[in-house]
């Protein structure tokens, strides 16, 4: 019995495609004088609202196991701050499930989101370009989990949708959307 292999660990298809091309890309076309000034993806995060767990905790628990399917990452879950009366809601109980991306896993999931999960979306026109906060991070909702291949259709119990907010350096709007652009995403033509 010898000692444990060690994992491989291969650099990302867009991840390698942003370091040997895109980079060289937009700071040519924004004019930037230092490469620290190109926009870079710095995380993304994949957040599941599950109001309905209030009622039924196996909701909470069917989000937790997809997303962590479709992530690779343990989700940490989200409990209410304050107690709601309208909503039935107390404080501290378990509303949700969110996961942050960085690194290989952000590239390997953002890799699936534009190339297999968008165009599964049915009547798909385009990514919104007016999902941009102003100081260049992109937000975008899902309406189910089984885009996603990693989800089993036989074990879906609840159909769950989800939010994806990806953090973005730079701090324009305009330099951001060039760079999701340059990694495949499908903005609506305008």
């Amino acid at each position: 019995m010898g000692a444990p292999k060690a994992e491989t660990v291969t650099n990302p298809r867009l991840k390698s495609n942003y370091d040997r091309e895109i980079r060289t890309r937009l700071r040519e076309r924004f004019k930037l004088a230092n490469v620290h000034q190109v926009p870079r993806l710095t995380k993304i995060s994949v957040n599941m609202g599950v109001g309905k767990a209030i009622e039924n905790r196996k909701r909470l628990d069917s989000a937790v196991e997809d997303l962590s399917a479709i992530t690779g990452q343990k989700p940490k879950i989200c409990k209410a701050r304050r107690a709601e009366a309208n909503f039935k809601l107390r404080e501290n109980v378990a509303i949700g499930a969110k996961v942050d991306l960085r690194g290989a896993r952000m590239y390997e999931f953002l890799d699936r989101l534009i190339n297999i999960a968008i165009p599964r979306i049915r009547d798909f026109r385009g990514v919104n370009r007016n999902s941009f906060d102003g100081r260049g991070n992109f937000s975008m909702g899902l309406s189910e989990q089984t885009l996603f291949p990693e989800v089993t259709l036989d074990k879906i119990e609840f159909q769950q949708g989800m939010d994806i907010t990806m953090v973005i350096s730079g701090g324009s709007d305009e330099m951001s959307q060039e760079l999701l652009a340059e990694f495949g995403m499908p903005f609506k033509k305008s």
